[in-house]
């Protein structure tokens, strides 16, 4: 009988056990187990001038006044960990340093992987690619990529790849500083192109397609400046929540949520 007894209460014990390890284990972590800024939200910053992968919107389709792909893929996130997703918008050079200084869980805003990012960033598994274009005024004398090397001025988005590529000698494949000027967003650089302040414009492909639409008498030149894998990135050593998140976006690669959302905003021609 005490043996019985002794069974009983050990079986006891393992499922009491078994009941206190559960709950939602997407992403290896409850929420409550996740380092966050604030319990219970995902906070996201980006710069919200960067179509189709971050944008202000409103109406039916829109999260909290955004969308594009980044943000249907933070929501997404959001919702497989079980938290609810915050946007935070600014410029590019403030949404990396939001990260980095625990203003923000994640940075996701059109953002490619960088051995030197990578110093005091975490970066994810690639979710797209990026491929960097040149847009010039129809009937300008930028007619390929080459003749960008002769003492164009350059415009750029801060603190992008476009920028820093852009900016080095050439010798290392760039224009030089004093062919680069750098503004807030895209937006701003298509902008003084129209005023004629500037010769062309270097931006992520996606961008350029959209202010070339919106723009009358711009075209982008035939060819890829660069080519790059966006990521999302987390402050350096926030391990347990860039596994959590690398874990949820991977499975949505795999059953294909994730080229279900960049379809919706980029059609194949």
């Amino acid at each position: 009988m005490k043996k019985l007894f002794a069974l009983l209460l050990s079986v006891i014990m393992v499922l009491a056990l078994a009941g206190c390890g559960g709950g939602d284990t997407n992403g290896g972590g409850t929420e409550a187990e996740l380092p966050l800024v604030e319990s219970g939200k995902l906070i996201m910053s980006t710069n919200a001038q960067f179509p189709p992968y971050e944008m202000v919107a409103d109406g039916e389709g829109a999260y909290n006044g955004f969308e594009g792909i980044d943000v249907e893929i933070a929501a997404n996130l959001a919702e497989r960990l079980g938290l609810e997703l915050v946007i935070d918008d600014m410029d590019f050079d403030s949404a990396l340093v939001a990260v980095q200084q625990g203003k923000s869980d994640m940075v996701l805003a059109g953002l490619t992987y960088r051995e030197d990012r990578d110093q005091v960033m975490d970066f994810s598994t690639s979710y797209a690619q990026g491929v960097q274009v040149v847009i010039v005024p129809d009937g300008s004398d930028i007619t390929d990529m080459d003749a960008l090397a002769n003492d164009k001025m350059i415009g750029v988005q801060r603190g992008t790849t476009g920028e820093i590529y852009a900016s080095d000698t050439p010798e290392n494949g760039g224009y030089g500083e004093d062919h680069v000027r750098a503004y807030d967003n895209g937006a701003l650089a298509v902008q003084a192109m129209l005023n004629g302040q500037i010769d062309a414009v270097i931006i992520d492909n996606g961008p350029a397609q959209a202010y070339v639409d919106a723009n009358p008498g711009l075209h982008i030149l035939d060819g890829e400046w660069v080519v790059e894998d966006y990521c999302l990135a987390v402050n350096e050593g926030n391990t347990a929540l860039l596994e959590a998140l690398n874990t949820e976006l991977e499975a949505m690669i795999a059953d294909g949520t994730v080229q279900t959302i960049i379809d919706k905003y980029i059609t194949a021609e």
